[in-house]
């Protein structure tokens, strides 16, 4: 078999440059993928519950909750359950009422007013569940002090 020297083909600069060119715009529509996927993944909303205090002997019918927004974007507090009641918040900055916003990386003092059962009674464990905007519920557990 004799090899043709006179067969038409790309030289390798030509076929070096096609696939260079055809991996830069692979790479290029991969990146912008991975990009769409993590601007989602980055908004966490993320509260925690950090303290319970109950309400003083006067005046045993709210508990004081502490939260602070762990996550990345705004949490936005729609409803707060005691014992799996839902009860009524309150707070001590304007406006007083739910829903209540707690901006990334800040904390928050909830009143969570209890309308049924308006006691605390010491020694019980009350269980405290926050719910946002976007369905996310953050439990948080505590026994009321003895005295």
């Amino acid at each position: 078999m004799k090899i043709r020297k006179n067969v038409k083909a790309l030289s390798p600069v030509v076929a070096s440059i096609i696939l260079i060119a055809v991996t830069v715009a692979v790479a290029i529509a991969v990146a912008g993928w991975m990009a769409s996927m993590t601007t989602g993944l980055m908004k966490v909303e993320y509260i925690q519950i950090t303290n319970l205090a109950f309400g003083p002997s006067a005046n045993p019918s709210y508990i004081v909750v502490t939260v602070n927004n762990t996550g990345t974007d705004p949490v936005t507090i729609n409803e707060a359950w005691i014992n799996n009641v839902k009860h009524t918040i309150t707070y001590p900055v304007s406006p007083s009422q739910l829903p209540a916003i707690i901006l990334a990386n800040q904390g928050f003092v909830l009143n969570i007013t209890m309308t049924t059962n308006p006691q605390v009674i010491n020694g019980n464990n009350y269980q405290v569940k926050l719910v946002t905007s976007k369905g996310n519920s953050f439990p948080y557990s505590a026994v009321a002090p003895t005295s």
